[in-house]
């Protein structure tokens, strides 16, 4: 039998990890260029870079030519961008530690209710009229509605000062069934154009983003990715087992708190402006820790990297495979977490040698 050399295996180790986090910044930067300048004006990558380097005082680069170029990069395509890898990296991060908490790769932010909540509540401001907001209704409600539905399955699962995963779970599902009846009967009662409404948003998009959207999610997305990697020491001491870690110093109960408050602070805001965007956060972590190993402190910004880089290829992808239409970006990260969770299960199952 042939026995590998544990520093060979440390060193490829470490060269993959780099030439992930090399290759992720590339793509990340590629593809915001190119999204950016992609649409029906069509603006060349050295005026988009050129455009964006006068924008925040660099004097360098071509300009757009096209009359409307710089408008339409700094209105419409800029803010889209921005978006979409601040909600890309919310959603991985939100996964990644849920992953941790759970300690099950399979885990993933909708087990605890945020999307299933926040969609009840935005289909209520559209089918009861809520306009108390203006165009900031909907966001705002799915936003508290994701909240509060996080706190309820939380509530329900606790008993006698603790929370048992388990038990998480099992509320969560259970609670998910309660809001997916409340959706059903948001859509019976809806008209036809509110019906649409709700449809559309379950299925998610980046279209209509704005300066000021982008404004509000990114403080939220920001202060839930820094908590992400504050929490990273805790959630690898967390991997060798409640009690293990209860001896080493961690305070489970606390720390499973807090990793629900950031996963329904980070998942709340994406969904609340993009609506419903499914699998980032169970495909991304996954990937990304069959390259840097199970570690979080590496695994927190590999999936905030990957994250950002999935939905922004996305979203291009759905503004560009279908001419003169937009594709909904959530049905495309479905269309590609279906499969990899299948995946993920196979796998599972395999390396496990059954589930029993």
């Amino acid at each position: 039998m042939t026995v590998v050399d544990p520093t060979i295996s440390a060193r490829f180790r470490v060269s993959a990890t780099v030439i992930l986090f090399a290759g992720l910044s590339v793509a990340l930067v590629f593809l915001a260029v190119i999204s950016a300048g992609t649409g029906q004006l069509s603006i060349p990558p050295a005026e988009v870079l050129g455009s964006f380097l006068h924008g925040i005082g660099i004097d360098a680069g071509p300009m757009p030519t096209h009359p409307s170029g710089d408008a339409a990069l700094w209105s419409i395509r800029f803010p889209r961008v921005a978006m979409a890898m601040i909600v890309g990296a919310a959603l991985a991060a939100a996964g990644a530690l849920m992953q941790g908490v759970f300690g099950n790769p399979l885990a993933e932010p909708g087990v605890i209710g945020v999307s299933s909540g926040a969609a009840v509540a935005a289909a209520g401001a559209m089918v009861f009229g809520w306009t108390a907001l203006g165009t900031w209704t909907v966001p705002a409600l799915a936003f508290v509605g994701g909240l509060i539905t996080t706190v309820a399955v939380y509530l329900l699962s606790r008993s006698d000062g603790r929370t048992e995963v388990v038990t998480l779970v099992l509320t969560g599902i259970a609670v998910n069934a309660v809001t997916g009846a409340l959706l059903a009967l948001m859509m019976f009662l809806a008209d036809q154009q509110a019906r649409e409404e709700i449809v559309f948003w379950q299925l998610g998009s980046l279209n209509g983003t704005r300066w000021a959207y982008v404004g509000v999610v990114a403080p939220l997305a920001l202060v839930g990715v820094v908590g992400c990697f504050l929490l990273s020491r805790k959630l690898d001491l967390l991997a060798l087992g409640d009690r293990s870690a209860r001896h080493l110093g961690v305070d489970v109960e606390r720390l499973r708190i807090t990793a629900i408050t950031l996963v329904a602070l980070l998942t709340a805001a994406a969904v609340a402006f993009c609506g419903i965007i499914a699998f980032v956060g169970l495909v991304v972590p996954h990937l990304m820790r069959m390259v840097v190993g199970p570690g979080h402190r590496l695994l927190m910004p590999a999936s905030v990297l990957g994250g950002a880089v999935l939905l922004l290829a996305a979203d291009l992808v759905a503004r560009t495979a279908v001419p003169y239409a937009e594709l909904p970006i959530g049905m495309l990260t479905s269309l590609i977490g279906g499969p990899m969770f299948f995946w993920l299960l196979r796998r599972t199952r395999r390396t496990a040698g059954g589930w029993a």
